[in-house]
Formats: C-alpha cells, structure tokens, sequence
C-alpha cells in the first residue's frame, strides 16, 4: 500500500448552501448565509449576527428516535457524513466494521440541549432533565452517534482545538488510514447559536458588532471588526489511494499530503506567532515548496492584529502577493470546529473545477501585501493550502495535492 491518503467523499452543511453543490454554487456566486439570528431574540446582545442554516428540519433526514436524544449539532453532523459517504459510494454495512472509524473535532460540544436540559432542572426540577443530556452536550458526541448510526467500531476519537480542531481531526483521520484502518470519516461541525453559546463566545472580545450583514466580517480589509460565529461545517471520507481505486471510488477529490501544527508563545515573551512555522512544516511533510502551492485559504479572523500576523506568516513563506489568498468564510462565518473541514471541501472543488472561490465582500488593504481573491478566479489548481487557528493559541496548516496528482 502507498502512504498516500486521498478524499473520496464530501458531506456539506452550510449557512450558504445545504449539500456541496449548493454550498459551492452558493460560494462561487459570493452568496452569503450571514443574517441576524432567528434561533433566539438577539435583541439584547451587542452582536446579532450569524451564519445560521435556515430551514433545516431534523425529522426530514434523521430516524425520529434519534432527535429527541441530539442536539442540533449532531444532528447537521449525521447529515454531513450520510452525505459524505454517499458520495463516496460507501455502505458501511458491507465492510469490515473494525476498519472504519469516525474521527471528529469539536469547539463547544452541544450548547443548545444543555441550555434546554439546565432550564428545565431550574425551572421545573430533575425530574424533567433528559436523561440524553449525560451525553448530548459531550465533545465527542458527534464521534459517538456516527459510528453508532453506521455500525463503524474501528479507531475513532475527537480532537478539541476550537477553529484549528477541524484540521487536526482530519490529520489524526490521515494518520489511522496509514496505519491500516480501511477508512475514516473525519472533519467537524458545530453549532452554538443559542444564548449560552452567543454568552460563551462574546467573552472572546473578537464578536463582530456590526449591523450590516455584507460589512460585519471583514478579514484583510481596514474596516476589520471582529468576525461572525455561524454553524456547520464539513465532513469527508479519507481513504488510501490505492485501496480506494481498486474498489472503485466514484472520486478521488485530492490528497491530504502535509500537515503541520504548532502553538503560540506565551503573550509578552517576545517569540513570534506559531502560524508561519505550521506552515512550513505542512509544506515540508508535503513534500512541497512555496512555488508549488497555488492557493491558500485563509484562517481569517476579522481582527486586525490578528490578520496581520496571518498575513505577515504568509508573505513571510511565499513573498509579497506571490500566491492567491481567500477566504470564503466571510460568506458563512467562523464556524468553530467545522471551518477547517470545510475550507478543505472547498479547495478540492476549487481542484476539481479549476476555480478559486471568492472572499466576498471584502476591500483588501494593501499593506497586507495579499493577493486577495474576491471574485472567483479561473486557474488551474494543482495544490492547496489551508490554514486554521484557534483562540489559545492553536495554529493547523494542511496541504492538499489534486486527485490527478493522489
């Protein structure tokens, strides 16, 4: 067997877009998913805007026993990976249970049941606490119900990361396949728009306050203001390359071929940013130089001082506008856990299409010195790199080579 592990499926959910061909249609037309909030009066918050998946009915997709036992994350991650596997053409319940796993990552777990559960022992008493809430609100849920719905009994765990978390999964996902396992499902997806949730994540201090849904998430632009949380995410079916030819895998997306990880130094010390050296160990275990990527895709985090020290990690590896930059989160907004995976989708379609998706909306400021996409762009692209960090101080770097290169 090569080392070679390769993405065979992908499953979608979205702000913008329910599914990957209406996620990437949606992205590729700038189309945003960013509103103010429904799924609570947001009226007293100073930040009341998400990306949030409208019309999303549990019951339309999900067996009825399983939803009064989940949270609405689980419920758009066991959507996600059905998607992912169809699309890989996997029936799970034809091969060898011990051989597949499940490996997510969460940033929250499930905020919204626990609010539920928390209000109903105050309001009413213990009596009315869902005996689901020992594990609804677990980190590693979205592990446990996947692997539970598809009878997938092989090595399976969940990584905690916040926004680099999903990138992470997918690592460990690749790391399982070399070491013999048939097949991980891998990526992540959260869902946090609640008031527990939306209280947790205004302690941040990096919330976007801004009114004007096309203005409130500007990375790389001067009018930065914080960014906008919103739910979601993607998961993928990682295979090694040869098995997945010979048994005939409807696609082979690309790659996973280099990854790197580090974190920040401790603030005051006076060492840089962890972010530019993620990046070259991702092209070094990739195999790669800087001349060979031909697109990165952005942590983006609407916060100047942080922009600036992704941009500085960037020009620093690659030169002053020598690779195309985007980010098209601005059209769904920072997913949490779900970003990385789903930034990872998006650069194996930019593969598979020959485009590069656009960051909507934003002016890029020049002194960044990014080659900023924002309008989709027709190129030939051959090798990606996606780029995710977490507040704390996480910093996730993957690189992706083609299918025609896997």
């Amino acid at each position: 067997m090569s080392s070679h592990v390769v993405v065979t499926g992908i499953g979608v959910v979205s702000p913008n877009g329910f599914g990957t061909e209406e996620y990437w249609d949606a992205t590729l037309a700038s189309k945003s998913g960013i509103g103010r909030i429904t799924r609570f009066d947001p009226g007293q918050y100073p930040a009341q805007l998400a990306g949030e998946i409208d019309g999303f009915c549990a019951e339309d997709h999900l067996p009825s026993r399983l939803v009064p036992q989940t949270d609405r994350m689980t419920q758009l991650a066991l959507v996600g990976a059905d998607q992912a596997l169809a699309d890989a053409g996997v029936d799970p319940r034809e091969g060898d249970a011990f051989g597949m796993g499940v490996m997510t990552a969460s940033t929250s777990g499930g905020f919204e049941f626990g609010q539920g559960q928390l209000r109903n022992l105050w309001s009413k008493g213990s009596q009315y606490v869902s005996a689901y809430q020992s594990f609804a609100w677990f980190y590693a849920v979205n592990t446990g119900q996947i692997s539970i719905r598809h009878g997938m009994r092989g090595p399976s765990g969940v990584v905690v990361g916040d926004q680099a978390g999903g990138l992470d999964a997918l690592a460990h996902a690749r790391r399982l396949v070399r070491k013999g396992s048939d097949l991980i499902l891998s990526g992540g997806v959260d869902a946090a728009i609640c008031p527990w949730g939306w209280a947790a994540q205004l302690t941040t201090g990096r919330l976007s306050r801004a009114d004007q849904p096309e203005r409130a998430y500007l990375p790389f632009d001067a009018e930065a203001c914080g960014h906008v949380p919103g739910e979601g995410g993607a998961l993928l079916v990682l295979e090694e390359a040869d098995a997945a030819r010979r048994r005939g895998a409807r696609h082979v997306y690309g790659e996973i071929s280099g990854y790197g990880s580090t974190f920040d130094p401790r603030p005051g010390s006076g060492r840089p940013p962890g972010l530019r050296r993620a990046i070259e160990i991702a092209l070094e275990d990739a195999g790669a130089c800087p001349g060979d990527v031909d697109v990165v895709f952005a942590d983006a985090a609407g916060v100047a001082g942080l922009d600036g020290e992704e941009a500085e990690a960037i020009t620093g590896v690659f030169g002053r506008r020598a690779v195309p930059v985007t980010a098209p989160k601005t059209m769904t907004g920072r997913l949490g856990s779900g970003a990385g995976p789903l930034d990872v989708a998006a650069a194996l379609l930019c593969m598979r299409d020959g485009v590069i998706a656009p960051t909507a909306h934003v002016v890029p400021r020049a002194g960044y010195g990014l080659d900023l996409v924002t309008e989709p762009r027709r190129t030939a692209v051959a090798t990606a790199l996606v780029l995710a960090r977490g507040h704390g101080g996480f910093n996730s770097a993957v690189v992706l080579r083609s299918g025609a290169g896997a």
